[in-house]
Order: structure tokens, then sequence, then C-alpha cells
């Protein structure tokens, strides 16, 4: 089953080809040297960018499927579209090029929520079929971007219970924003990660919201508001000597918010197959933390197997995509098809 998809949540332009599981193609035009000199997302600098790009990106995603397919749209079986969540003007454009190809090619459309992308991105395998990883439900399932942060339990094939999301900001913008804070750029996540491997993560001891709520909600708004006061404190000297250590204590109370999370629902709900996806999950502090917490659980953990499927990517909507498609899930009327404000899954 060939599935052409795209993903134009936010500032990437992506589309794949995928069957199965399998991707067979997965192109992204990242648009990071557009907002890098606004310190962010410029949403209506992003819609520019994905109506010049989304044409050209199709043609090289049916280009380099390779020999083992024939690269046109005529033999694509479905078309997938994230629908949601994500910016507004920006998932727009890959709704109104997936209604137009629909249209055109006479095809289905198959709706794919963003956040259930990320969730089916552990599983995906090259042209080969590897990794040869097998489904062993339920899962929970940790997903930490840069515009969402959600603990979801992945019953079956397109089932879904969410147990806790942000009540504020995500973790991916409280990093990004704490970049900027330091005048460190855009995007801020990896210039932290760099600095703080170089810091201590106990300089500071930065507030961890919510570490004692029962409920599995996060919340990064006062830990964010908590750092801006702290450095506005420090003296331009102080900033400078301790910026290593800044990023590494800011950090560490951003992912054990994360962690403590996490191990509260592994206990509320016995669940101990756990997946951990989403853009901020390409740290490999983080990743490191995760394992050891699921081992000291004895459970096991899985991560996207490919480092182009940690950000936001078409392949990933391919691939859910494709049981959703086994489930006969297709848009009913295309002509009504917008955009998810949220996950409801």
């Amino acid at each position: 089953m060939l599935i052409l998809s795209i993903d134009t949540s936010c500032d990437e332009t992506s589309v794949a080809v995928t069957d199965g599981r399998k991707i067979l193609s997965n192109e992204i035009y990242s648009q990071i040297l557009i907002h890098k000199k606004w310190g962010g997302v410029v949403p209506s600098l992003a819609k520019r960018a994905h109506e010049e790009r989304i044409g050209w990106v199709i043609e090289e995603a049916l280009k380099n499927v390779g020999n083992r397919h024939a690269c046109s749209l005529q033999n694509i079986n479905y078309l997938a579209v994230t629908y949601g969540p994500g910016l507004a003007v920006a998932l727009e454009v890959g709704i109104a090029k997936a209604k137009e190809m629909a249209e055109k090619y006479h095809k289905k459309i198959i709706p794919v929520n963003h956040m259930e992308g990320h969730i089916y991105s552990c599983f995906a395998q090259n042209r080969n079929g590897n990794p040869k990883i097998e489904f062993n439900f339920p899962y929970l399932a940790l997903l930490v971007s840069g515009g969402h942060t959600e603990l979801v339990i992945f019953k079956d094939h397109v089932n879904y219970q969410i147990l806790g999301e942000t009540i504020d900001d995500a973790a991916g913008e409280a990093l990004d924003k704490a970049a900027k804070m330091l005048g460190l750029g855009y995007p801020g996540g990896p210039v932290i990660e760099r600095l703080a491997k170089l810091g201590n993560p106990h300089y500071h001891e930065f507030p961890r919201p919510l570490i004692r709520s029962k409920n599995l909600n996060f919340s990064f708004s006062g830990l964010k508001t908590s750092f801006f006061y702290y450095i506005k404190n420090l003296k331009e000297e102080e900033r400078v000597i301790n910026l290593n250590n800044l990023a590494s204590s800011y950090q560490e109370a951003v992912f054990d918010s994360l962690l403590n999370k996490l191990e509260l629902a592994i206990k509320q709900t016995g669940i101990k197959n756990i997946l951990a996806a989403g853009g901020v999950l390409a740290n490999l502090s983080l990743r490191r933390k995760i394992r050891q917490l699921v081992n000291k659980h004895k459970g096991k953990v899985l991560f996207p197997p490919f480092k182009t499927l940690y950000g936001d990517n078409a392949a990933m909507i391919g691939i859910a995509a494709y049981y959703k498609a086994k489930k006969g899930i297709f848009v009913k009327d295309v002509e009504r098809l917008d955009r998810l404000p949220r996950l409801c899954l």
C-alpha cells in the first residue's frame, strides 16, 4: 500500500512515500534559516515558505522513492495529511494541497493527527523492513516536542487515551525560550544541549512545577518565569561565566519534570512498554535518563529508529495513515476537511 503523506504542521515542509511501515522517501525542507533572525517561527513567513516549496518537495519525494516502485501519483494508493495540531496557517497549506491532488488524481485522503504520527514513528522501518520490531500493546507514550507535551496510552492501532498534557507551555518551547533569554538564537534546544554537557546540573535548583501533584499534566510556564528573573538579577559577567551551568541546571529542571510524570504514569497504569518521541527526544541526555528510569521499572522503551523521525516529518504521518487505512478511516467529505486545533483521539 503506497501512501504519499504531507506534513506542514509548523516550519518544515515534508512529504514522504511509505509502504506500510517502510519509508521509501522522506523529504524535508527546513525553514530554520528563514525564522532564525526573528528568534522563532513567524506564521506569515512559514505559510509563504510552505506555499513556495510544497510542490517541489512532492516532486522530490516521488523522485527519490527508487526503483522498487513507480514514482508517479497515479501509482499512489492513498494520500495522507496532517490536519492538526499545529500552526494554523501552516497546516492549511498542506491540507489545501492534499485536497487539490485528491480531486485531480481521484485519491482518498487519510487524516492524521500530528501526535499519533509521533507515536508511530517508533515503529518505522527502512526499505528493507528493518528494524523488525513487533507491536506489543499496550504502550505508554511520552510525546515531547516544541509545541506539545503529552502522555498517552497507545491501547491498540489507532486507539489512544490521553493521560496528561501541558497546561501551558510545551517542554520544547521552554527550552527554546531559555536559549532566547540567554541570547543563544533559534532553535534553542540543540544549543542548550551542547552547553549543558559542559555545565553543572546542580548549579541552581530551578522549580519543578506540579512535582507534588498526582495528576499527569505538565507545566513549564512557572519554570520559564523563574529562569527569566534569575538571570535578570545576574551581572553580565556572572551570566557569561556560568552560561554552561545555567543551561545545564535549567535543562535538568525541564527533564526532571518529564521524568517525574513518566514515572508516575508507569506506577498508575502498570504499563512498562514505553514509547518516547518528538523533537525534544533528539537530546541524548534525555534519552539516557528515560532508559535508566524504564530499566529501573524493568520495562522496555522504544525511540524513533532514525534521526530524521524525531522532528516534524511526513514519514511518520504515512505510517500512522497505513493503520488508519486498514480500518477504513478516510475523509468522507474532502471539501469539509479542515485543521484540527488539538489532539482529539
